[in-house]
Parts: structure tokens; C-alpha cells; sequence
């Protein structure tokens, strides 16, 4: 016995021995492929941009914002956006003097620059006229009003600063720029400014995609709005980060409708249809589509991983043994999360029309949105699968698109994107991304052999709220590099 009591102790040791050299060898992996992680940013010396006059610039943008350009169905805003277009054809003459302008539908514009060798691809920059309304009630929240354009501050302000006349400015602005410095390009550039875009696009930019169907124009690139500059929201990465958005994620809409005893109030039957309906509706709460960290956002981490600090930096260089780790982390953030897998959330609901009457159906509507990877047919089983054995019935909606394909970082597009700004903003990091919102370039992603989804614009965390909300704004400096952005990606797309 007095031998196995000694042995316990050496054991003991040796296992901790073992376990320390482990972890010693765990820790020199990790230093060694935090070390020999690659940059996969594109290194280019900084250049100046364009010459621009910022003040009057910001005069132009001011009176676009200045026209409530809201899309209606029944075109009551029509003179703002008569008045908008003859705002361009006046600030830019030298634009209406060498491109051609077709009017789309009521009010989109299309604009074509004919380049110098027909058999390059054309590329196209997308934009739109039209901006969301303000929720009534919330006009005395502005620092200033809405449709004011005021210039104070060192800001633009007003709705459309952020989403998207100051693209549709901008762009106008550097085209004008090159006409003046007499540059032709060789691929041909096509300008199409939209103005329904808020409302899905279908009369725009649906109708310019069927008319290059029919054409048979297919596009060697495709820019238009989407994501932007990031500040302090890329946790360990100090500079900015610019996310461009790689590919957008789809659309769906499913109706759910639950069937049960209708009845009078006052002898409720054991199983009703509105309870029937929130059963499913809970169940697919506690089942969400699965999340996890692949394709575009782990492309991204993978992306800024050699710019991170610190800890971020040796976490985000060993994805192969982190990532269930940041996976927790971005499921506690909504929009993160977004990010990870295809979400879902209510949002009509109706059962019922009178108090003492127990309806015989309830019906809920469910919006989706796709990640890439995941069909709308893969959406319809999961919810048949998850509200098996309930009386409910699952009815797809007539509007919806798939996920958008996935562009490539090794793309010449992408690299000349990056290359433009890292010339005019030293620096910044740029990196794919994924949009979870929606924008026209949905309706070309079989036009396209290229997708970008981005606009130059520096944004807080505390900015996000600006966007469709109040107080929306633009910087008078940062729209001056807007411009010199689209005039030098244009460049450096037509060497």
C-alpha cells in the first residue's frame, strides 16, 4: 500500500506536466498563425483626390434634399421629382453634354457615357431619387426640418443626406468632373438614378433590368448603395473599417394560418385557433434557422483580422478554434446575429372581429431573410417541420427574392474599389460583408458578374439611428470625398 500511495503523487505531476505542455503548445500555435496571418489588404501609396468645391457641392445637394421626393402610387409628388431632374440638367452640363439620358417609368433616370472600346463589359452605378417619408409626429424631433437642407455645423441636413441623393449628387458631381478634364472611358458607364427604390424598385430598376435582357447587355460591374465606413464598430480594430457588401441577403414572406373551433365567448372550446396560432409562433421563437460563422462574415473577420489589437488580434487569426466562442458573441446582438443565419419575426397578426366571438382562424405574417446558402424552400420545411402536428397551414406570399450570389474579394472590381479608397483615405481597412437589408441591385444579380453594395459614408454605432430616422445627415467635408471617390474608382476602373 505504501508503494501505491507514493506513485499517486508522481502521477499526478506527470499529468500536470502533460497538461502544462499542452497548453504551452496550444499557445504557440495560436502565436504562430496570429504571426504568420496574411493582410488582406491591398497596399497602395496615397494619392490626393480630384480638386473639389465642397461649398458649392453642398449647395447642390442642399436643394436636392430640399424636394420631398417620396414615391407614391398615385404620383402625388411627381413636381418634386420634375423639379429634382431639372436641378441636375441645370448643375451639370457637361454631363447632359457627352451622356445620353432615357427616362424610366414616371421618374427613374438612366444615363449612358458610350466608351471607347465596345467589346469591354459596361459597368453601372446605381443610386435613387426617391427618400423615405418622416413618421408623422416626429418633425419637431429634427434639429432642423426635414426637407430643409440646411448646411450648419460642418453638416448637410435633411432627409436623403445619408439615403441616397448625396449618391446621386456625388456621382453626378465626379462625372462632371471627368467630362471637364476631358477623360472617355473605355468600358461604357451607365448611370441609373432610381426613384422607387424604397418601395422594392420595380418600376426603375426592374423595368432597366428587363430592358438589358432584352438587349442582351450583361455588366462586367454593378455598384450601388449598401454599406458603409465603420467606426469603433469592429471590436479591436482602430482604424475605420469600410464593409462592402459582397452579396445582399433574400426575401420572404410566409403566411401562417391557424384553424380552430369558433364559438361563443362564453363557452371557449379546449383549442382555439388564436392559441393554436401563438403555439407556432413560439415554436418557431425557440427553433430559429441555425447560425454560424461562415461564408461572408467569417470572409470578414478573416479580413480584419491582421489589422486587429491586441487579444481581438489572436482571436480573430484562430478562427479554427474561436469561432464557437464569437458566435456566442454576435447571437447577443441582432444585428450581429443577422449576420449568421436567416431571421425571422411576426409582423402582422389577425384573428377576430368581435369581443364575444372565439374566431375559427388567426393568421400571423412572418418576414424572412435569407442568408446566403439558404432557399426559400428551405425555409418553407423548417416552419412545416417545426409546427408539425399543429392545425396550421403555411402559405408563401407573392414578393420575395432569393439571396443575392456572392461576389468575389478577388474580383478586379473589388480591388480597385479598395484601391480607391485606401488612396484617398490611408489606413482604412476594407473588408466583404454582408448586406441585410435590400437594394436595387437585386434585380441585376443575373446581369452582373459583379455585385458591390457600398457607399463611402462614416458612420458611428450612434449614427445607425439616422438612417430612415431622424436628424439624417451628412458631413460637408465627407461629401467632398464622396466625390473624389467615384471620380477615382471610375479611373481606376478605365486605366
Amino acid at each position: 500500500m505504501a508503494d501505491m500511495s507514493s506513485r499517486k503523487p508522481s502521477l499526478i505531476k506527470r499529468i500536470l506536466w502533460l497538461l502544462a505542455a499542452l497548453l504551452l503548445g496550444l499557445a504557440l500555435v495560436l502565436a504562430w498563425q496570429t504571426w504568420r496571418f496574411p493582410s488582406h489588404q491591398v497596399h497602395v501609396e496615397p494619392r490626393p483626390g480630384v480638386a473639389v468645391d465642397v461649398d458649392a457641392a453642398a449647395k447642390r445637394l442642399s436643394a436636392a434634399v430640399q424636394l420631398r421626393t417620396v414615391w407614391s402610387a398615385t404620383d402625388a409628388n411627381a413636381a418634386s421629382f420634375q423639379a429634382l431632374r431639372q436641378l441636375i440638367e441645370t448643375s451639370y452640363p457637361g454631363v447632359h453634354d457627352k451622356l445620353t439620358r432615357q427616362i424610366i417609368g414616371k421618374h427613374a433616370l438612366l444615363y449612358t457615357w458610350t466608351g471607347t472600346d465596345p467589346q469591354a463589359k459596361p459597368i453601372a452605378l446605381l443610386a435613387h431619387q426617391d427618400v423615405v417619408s418622416v413618421a408623422p409626429g416626429t418633425e419637431g424631433d429634427w434639429q432642423v426640418p426635414p426637407f430643409s437642407g440646411a448646411i450648419q455645423g460642418g453638416f448637410i441636413w435633411g432627409r436623403g443626406t445619408w439615403d441616397d441623393k448625396s449618391s446621386v449628387m456625388a456621382i453626378l458631381e465626379a462625372v462632371e468632373s471627368l467630362v471637364k478634364a476631358s477623360f472617355k472611358p473605355r468600358q461604357t458607364i451607365y448611370l441609373l438614378f432610381n426613384a422607387d427604390e424604397e418601395v422594392g424598385g420595380d418600376e426603375g430598376a426592374g423595368q432597366v433590368a428587363k430592358l438589358w435582357r432584352a438587349q442582351g447587355i450583361k455588366l462586367g460591374f454593378l455598384l450601388d448603395e449598401g454599406m458603409v465606413i465603420t467606426h469603433g464598430m469592429v471590436p479591436g480594430v482602430k482604424p475605420p473599417v469600410a464593409l462592402v457588401g459582397m452579396s445582399q441577403k433574400g426575401y420572404l414572406t410566409l403566411k401562417l394560418t391557424a384553424k380552430g373551433q369558433p364559438g361563443h365567448s362564453s363557452q371557449p372550446p379546449k383549442r382555439h385557433a388564436i392559441g393554436v396560432l401563438a403555439e407556432a409562433l413560439q415554436r418557431l421563437e425557440a427553433q430559429p434557422m441555425p447560425g454560424r460563422l461562415q461564408g461572408l462574415p467569417r470572409e470578414m473577420m478573416e479580413s480584419v483580422a491582421a489589422e486587429a489589437n491586441g487579444p481581438m488580434r489572436v482571436v480573430l487569426s484562430n478562427l479554427w478554434l474561436t469561432r464557437p466562442l464569437i458566435e456566442r458573441e454576435l447571437a447577443k446582438t441582432p444585428a450581429a446575429d443577422a449576420m449568421l443565419r436567416t431571421t425571422a419575426v411576426p409582423t402582422i397578426l389577425k384573428a377576430g372581429e368581435l369581443e364575444n366571438v372565439v374566431p375559427g382562424l388567426a393568421a400571423a405574417t412572418i418576414n424572412y431573410r435569407l442568408l446566403p446558402g439558404n432557399t426559400s424552400q428551405d425555409v418553407i420545411r423548417h416552419v412545416q417541420q417545426v409546427v408539425e402536428g399543429l392545425d396550421v397551414s403555411v402559405e408563401r406570399q407573392p414578393k420575395g427574392t432569393e439571396a443575392a450570389a456572392v461576389s468575389s474579394t478577388e474580383s478586379k472590381a473589388y480591388r480597385a474599389l479598395a484601391r480607391s479608397l485606401r488612396e484617398l483615405q490611408p489606413g482604412t481597412v476594407v473588408a466583404p460583408g454582408l448586406l441585410i437589408g435590400g437594394t436595387d441591385s437585386i434585380h441585376f444579380t443575373d446581369l452582373a458578374e459583379t455585385i458591390l453594395r457600398f457607399r463611402p459614408i462614416h458612420v458611428t454605432a450612434k449614427d445607425l439611428a439616422r438612417l430612415h430616422g431622424t436628424d439624417e445627415r451628412i458631413g460637408v467635408k465627407e461629401y467632398g470625398e464622396m466625390i473624389q471617390f467615384y471620380e477615382r474608382l471610375l479611373r481606376n476602373l478605365n486605366p
